[in-house]
């Protein structure tokens, strides 16, 4: 996972620019996109079904991976050496070994739970029930951190030279054996349960319904959920194929350290890092439910600012009225006497003051609630 600049020659280089901004717009793509589906399920209620508890649990790696591993691993390109520590050198590449197993652990069970509402409505409600899902998504954690421990010794904070690099220190044929591992255990096993269950899934649902007839209003919704799903799911696998695809050509294949696979162990990178902020926008592209809420959030953000604005405009129009008003009590006991006999009887204050009276001047305020 560690992108390391190929050639250490001076001059300017386009990719110290470029992909920093590439990392840039995923880190605020993913943070703002996953933030507001966590909001929309959270903040209606949403997590009481089995399938919003796996999608909030997929938000959850999402959001943790784009946090703790892409401002990092943006760095590699713009900086000359590793500048975080050894802790962080170790923490980040288990971080993004953590949640990619946590992810496509997530995504295989969702396409069970999928599969068994579906294809068992009635047997299944006592299994599909939110209490084990919440025990399946504690396993899922649980395993991913058993499968990623190993990469907490894989990678080590290193001195080259006058350089200090963040880079694996494991000999190379454990390396292979655990890059092997980890395809096989985090890509392989579960695209294999996804096709499996996604095909039956989707076999029964065209199926079991009769085109001269009109589908229930429960299959409909059914269909669009197992539609975002798969979606959600072939994206995934998609976006983590070349990643794994160049380590294998590297460990197996022929791949030259050069140029060109210099730019495609980058593109990979970026493709793979992208997955994590490409969810939210498939559930707003697909999902009403989803649009109807990030809606709600937007426009309460908006009244909120609105509010805020309006309460702000109206303390500081009060504060500037009772300043002037008090200015002229002031300008007017100043002038005595002086003051001609109409203009004291056009100010209430003048009077008070000629005739030696203390009158005081009452400024409240007027407040908003701003809920």
């Amino acid at each position: 996972m560690n992108g390391s600049a190929a050639g250490s020659d001076e001059g300017w280089h386009p990719e110290s620019v470029l992909i920093p901004l590439a990392y840039l717009l995923i880190f605020l793509v993913g943070t703002v996109g996953n933030c507001l589906v966590l909001a929309v399920l959270l903040r209606n209620g949403q997590v009481k079904n089995t399938t919003n508890l796996f999608i909030l649990n997929l938000g959850v790696a999402d959001l943790c991976f784009i946090l703790f591993c892409v401002p990092f691993q943006a760095t590699i390109y713009t900086l000359e050496g590793w500048v975080f520590g050894s802790f962080l050198c170790k923490a980040v590449h288990f971080f993004i070994y953590l949640t990619m197993y946590a992810s496509s652990f997530t995504l295989a069970t969702v396409s069970l739970d999928r599969y068994l509402a579906i294809r068992y409505p009635l047997h299944s409600r006592e299994l599909r029930t939110p209490r084990n899902a919440l025990v399946a998504i504690c396993f899922i954690w649980a395993l991913s951190i058993i499968f990623s421990s190993p990469y907490l010794s894989y990678y080590q904070q290193l001195q080259l030279a006058n350089l200090t690099v963040c880079h694996p220190v494991w000999a190379t044929s454990q390396r292979k054996v655990m890059d092997l591992c980890t395809f096989i255990f985090s890509y392989i096993i579960p695209v294999l349960i996804l096709s499996l269950t996604y095909t039956r899934t989707i076999r029964y649902l065209w199926r079991s319904v009769d085109p001269l007839q009109e589908m229930s209003e429960s299959k409909k919704a059914k269909r669009k959920v197992t539609r975002m799903i798969v979606i959600v799911a072939v994206l995934f696998c998609l976006c983590w194929l070349p990643h794994h695809l160049v380590i294998l050509c590297f460990w197996f294949g022929y791949f030259p350290l050069n140029h060109t696979t210099y730019v495609l162990r980058i593109v990979s990178h970026l493709i793979s890092y992208a997955n994590s902020c490409v969810n939210p926008i498939v559930y707003a592209l697909v999902s009403k439910h989803f649009r109807k809420g990030f809606k709600k959030i937007f426009i309460c953000l908006l009244h909120k600012k609105a509010a805020n604005k309006v309460h702000v405009a109206q303390g500081t129009n009060t504060v500037s009225m009772l300043e002037a008003e008090l200015s002229e009590v002031t300008r007017l006991s100043d002038a005595g006497p002086g003051c001609s006999s109409v203009r004291c009887k056009a100010q209430p204050w003048g009077e008070a003051a000629l005739g030696g009276r203390q009158q005081r001047a009452d400024g409240s305020f007027i407040t908003f609630d701003v809920t």
